[in-house]
């Protein structure tokens, strides 16, 4: 099927979908985006996602040419363009097209661009297999830099060298440290450890704020499981009872193995698929989402 994508208020045809080799998003990476996923006709906390991509440009001192109301009107418009009922919608920002110098002033106007399409990332046997992965040396940004963790920018060159050294060393995912040397974040998604049937998960100071990991928080405190939201090394890592990775593609991923060691049988535990099935349950349902039709 011939998808239509988004480009600045108008549905083009995906082969005719262009981008200035001028846009300063291409030359620098400046500019942000977002993960959104729709299930069953409703688009998956739609409200946070939009939130978070405006506080991202904030941050960056990029004006969004669209008001929140006009954007979610626009991501629920490309998804009935498209006849689509579940998708991964990929809503980019860019500064928008300019000359080849830094200054951001030279671009007239940022550029819009969604688009969506349907694929798992990791399939459904993952839940039954788990992920192998490696603590990478790639050190994740602090938050001290310009650009903190929390911002989700079109940078994203950290996590592109973490995935690099994950696939020399032919393992699924990397886990990237801090750095302090606490443990941060996978290369696209937030990590959770569970030891003695809680949780810990590390502060929001030096990672993304994910919307499934707070999705995760809330689902573990209904169930009555204690969730702490701290910093741990590699030590607690490599003894944990269950480790698994959260994020909008990826939802909630257990990992089996890291750096060669086994996490508790060597399989995914038990709090972990608890936690996918009551995830599963809140998808695709209007508690949750913004209906599309």
């Amino acid at each position: 099927m011939m998808l239509k994508i988004y480009l600045d208020g108008r549905f083009v045809p995906e082969t005719e979908a262009r981008v200035s080799v001028f846009d300063h998003g291409l030359l620098y990476g400046d500019g942000v985006f977002e993960g959104i996923r729709a299930y069953n006709g409703y688009v998956f906390k739609l409200e946070a996602h939009l939130e978070r991509l405006y506080a991202s440009a904030r941050a960056i001192l990029l004006e969004i040419p669209l008001t929140k109301d006009q954007f979610r009107e626009a991501i629920l418009e490309i998804l009935r363009v498209n006849n689509l009922r579940d998708a991964y919608i990929r809503p980019v920002v860019t500064r928008g097209v300019g000359d080849l110098g830094l200054d951001p002033r030279k671009c007239a106007r940022p550029t819009v661009i969604i688009t969506e399409e349907w694929k798992s990332l990791y399939g459904a046997q993952v839940l039954e297999r788990g992920l192998r992965a490696i603590v990478v040396t790639v050190r994740n940004r602090p938050p001290e830099s310009l650009l903190p963790p929390m911002v989700k920018s079109l940078n994203y060159l950290t996590n592109i060298l973490a995935r690099i050294e994950a696939n020399v060393y032919g393992a699924d995912e990397a886990i990237m440290l801090d750095i302090q040397g606490h443990v941060s974040e996978g290369s696209a998604d937030n990590v959770f450890i569970v030891r003695d049937g809680e949780l810990y998960t590390p502060p929001l100071l030096h990672i993304l704020p994910g919307i499934t990991r707070q999705t995760v928080i809330e689902l573990a405190q209904a169930e009555g499981i204690t969730v702490h939201e701290t910093h741990f090394g590699l030590a607690e890592l490599y003894t944990a009872n269950e480790v698994f990775l959260t994020g909008t593609a990826a939802e909630i991923v257990p990992i089996v193995e890291i750096d060669g060691q086994a996490i508790g049988e060597g399989k995914p535990g038990p709090i972990t698929r608890r936690l996918w099935e009551r995830f599963k349950a809140i998808t695709g349902t209007p508690e949750t989402g913004t209906p599309i039709y």
